[in-house]
């Protein structure tokens, strides 16, 4: 089985192209996010117990999950700019579902569908890498990554003044009407990408398997991101709960609050960087143990504990997103006729990772308080730097 990429012919990554993929990726994925700091808002409204509010997170991230995992890998057999379309297409619609739903189970089916159809980015990505130059590879998937946390730390701000003021229902519809405008945009400037092929979808599935057993590196920096994901879903599902609950913040200061967060997108293009220099185990493992060590601020005297938060956000986005750009760098270069399916590997773990800690945070809160989410947010990137620092001693290969 071949699948070798050709894009358009006379097609490079310019700036101008890169800035447009980054807007791209940051409004597509800003989808599974919306709904992360009103989930105190939406579940009354349709039903749902505040122990199970966190469901609507979880199902969007694997919602997510399933869309990587089986529709990412067509970008390796179909033409890519017609299947980010089609999927954009499925967002408005799914976007629609949810502004007007009125029962719970409505509500989460759309959520399972709101995420399964944001997949368009990580068609984006791949696309991009083939069309960057090797030497500037890491800087340029770096720069769309940057647009793309952007998206996803903007996303919680933009959704807590908008249900503030216009109701949460507003967010969806705002949503779906800008998704309309980027799929005009993908329609119009993204470069056609035809890979050549003579595989049917059905090996091409059984591919991803082969590719997990004989790519130690992608088991690997999944499993890495995959925990860092996990304590970073965690951390802003239950943050906004102990903000409106303990600190009486509304919607659109919870909205600022989250807003600090989006610091941590500037680590994405200093990762790309890193990267392309050769200082992927060094930033790897800073980037694990300083999330591991950001919740520690979080603990201090109540009087200044919203501050402690806001600084255990800023780090522990700038960590997870580091770690993510250099696993990115580490598994693109694995394979290039295969970068679709290895990146729909690897981001379908994150986003496992991320289901487990949006799903267990309402639990953990509700139970043990903050101090609990504290303890499970530390846990999950230790767990990644043991791993991390037995596989760098038994010589294998992790970046």
């Amino acid at each position: 089985m071949t699948s070798m990429p050709h894009a358009n012919p006379g097609a490079t990554m310019t700036k101008g192209l890169a800035v447009l993929f980054a807007f791209c990726c940051g409004a597509i994925v800003a989808n599974i996010y919306y709904a992360q700091p009103i989930i105190g808002l939406i579940a009354p409204d349709i039903g749902l117990s505040s122990t199970l509010a966190s469901f609507i997170v979880s199902l969007t991230q694997i919602g997510y999950a399933l869309g990587l995992f089986f529709l990412v890998p067509l970008g390796d057999l179909l033409e890519n700019r017609r299947l980010m379309i089609i999927t954009t297409a499925v967002a408005i619609l799914s976007l629609l579902s949810a502004a007007f739903a009125q029962t719970p189970n409505l509500f989460l089916l759309a959520s399972l569908l709101v995420g399964f159809s944001s997949v368009a980015v990580q068609i984006l990505i791949p696309l991009a890498a083939h069309l960057a130059p090797e030497e500037t590879r890491g800087r340029v998937v770096g720069s769309i990554m940057g647009g793309l946390l952007l998206g996803i730390l903007l996303a919680r701000p933009a959704s807590s003044i908008i249900a503030d003021h216009f109701g949460w229902r507003a967010v969806f519809g705002t949503a779906a009407s800008v998704m309309l405008v980027i799929s005009v945009v993908l329609a119009t400037t993204i470069p056609r990408h035809q890979p050549t092929h003579n595989a049917t979808y059905g090996q091409l599935l059984t591919s991803l398997w082969t590719l997990l057993r004989k790519q130690p590196v992608l088991r690997q920096r999944a499993f890495y991101q995959a925990c860092m994901f996990a304590t970073f879903s965690l951390f802003w599902t239950a943050v906004p709960l102990e903000l409106a609950r303990n600190h009486g913040l509304s919607q659109s200061q919870i909205a600022i609050f989250a807003l600090v967060g989006a610091i941590g997108a500037i680590a994405a293009p200093i990762a790309g960087r890193l990267a392309d220099a050769g200082h992927t185990r060094v930033a790897s493992l800073c980037a694990m143990l300083f999330a591991a060590l950001s919740f520690l601020p979080s603990l201090i005297t109540p009087a200044y504990a919203v501050i402690g938060m806001a600084v255990t956000g800023i780090v522990l986005d700038f960590c997870v997103q580091m770690n993510m750009v250099l696993g990115q760098r580490s598994v693109y270069a694995l394979d290039a006729k295969s970068r679709s399916r290895l990146n729909a590997l690897y981001m379908t773990s994150i986003f496992v990772g991320g289901a487990i800690g949006s799903v267990i945070a309402s639990a953990l809160y509700d139970h043990g308080g903050w101090t609990w989410i504290v303890i499970a947010g530390s846990a999950f990137p230790l767990i990644a730097l043991v791993a991390f620092l037995r596989n760098s001693t038994s010589g294998s290969r992790s970046f």
